[in-house]
Parts: C-alpha cells; structure tokens; sequence
C-alpha cells in the first residue's frame, strides 16, 4: 500500500510529465503545422530521419566506391607522381569510409529514442487511466493554483555557498 502523501507525489509527477508531454506535442504541431502533435508523428519524423541519412549514407559510399575503382586504374601507370596522388585518393577515400559509419550509429541511437519515447507515453498513458483524468485535472489545478504568500522560515536563510545559487536554478531550466 502507497502511503498518502507518496502517491500525491506520483500523481504531481504524472501531472507534471503529462503536461510536458502536451507541450511536447504543442511544440511538434507547431513546427510541423500539421496538428498532430503526437508522439507517434514525432516518432515517424525520427524514423525518417533514419532513413534519408542512411539513404545519404548509401550514395556516399557507392561514389566512394566509384573513385576508389578509377583509382585502381590509374595505379596500373608506372608514373611516380601519378601513384602518390593515387596513395593520397586511397588514403582520403578510406577515410570518407571510415566516417560513414556515423549512419549506422545515429540509425541506432535514434531508434533508441524513439523506442523510449513510446515507452514513455504508453506507460504515461496507463498511469492516467490508473487514475483517473478527473483526480489528476484535480492535482493539476492545485499545482497551479496560487501557493501562500507567507513564505516558509523555519529553516531560516541559508547561508552563501550553502543556499542553491540562481545560477544552478537557471541550468536546471536551461
């Protein structure tokens, strides 16, 4: 059993989350100016991201290719010149290869997110049904409705370098 005042706080957590996730959407809809502002439009963006930079990725290697194989014909010549240039191709081209392993590792990392993202919503989603909108619309308004103007002096101030700095404040909401 969930002591009273701990699930009050899982419930403004939810409230919290849920009303990021709402700007989230807000946000996307916004940019996207389609209106649907969902999760799952953010993860379809995502998705396409994925596969332009691999299709991107692709092209670049198949050129990589391409000069890497004319270059196999110009080091048939027995000029010197022409076979330190073709070394310096070789060695620049192995290195666009190299490079364009950055294709496979943003695909991964993006499909990370975006695996996390729909976790985040269906396990978000779950809480609310849990819950119910109604009790979490009534945490929500508490949240924002105004708090006492008395403020809270038990603790007394807090001395320089113990009290937290408005810089450390700021980078939390940066």
């Amino acid at each position: 059993m969930i002591a009273p005042e701990e699930e009050r706080l899982l419930k403004t957590y939810l409230v919290e989350m849920f009303g990021q996730i709402s700007s989230m959407r807000r946000e996307l809809a916004a940019l996207q100016g389609d209106g649907k502002g969902s999760f799952a439009s953010m993860t379809d963006t995502l998705d396409a991201i994925v596969e332009n930079t691999e299709v991107a990725g692709n092209a670049i290697l198949e050129s990589m290719e391409a000069i890497s194989a004319s270059v196999g014909k110009l080091q048939d010549v027995k000029d010197p010149k022409t076979a330190a240039v073709c070394d310096e191709i070789v060695d620049s081209t192995n290195k666009v290869f190299e490079a364009c392993a950055f294709q496979d590792l943003t695909g991964q990392r993006i499909t990370r997110v975006v695996k996390s993202l729909k976790f985040m919503e269906d396990h978000i989603n779950k809480l609310v049904r849990i819950w119910g909108k109604e009790e979490l619309a009534r945490v929500a308004a508490e949240l924002a409705a105004p708090k006492s103007t008395t403020p809270d002096l038990l603790e007394g101030p807090k001395r320089p370098g113990v009290a937290i700095s408005q810089d450390d404040i700021d980078k939390l909401f940066g």
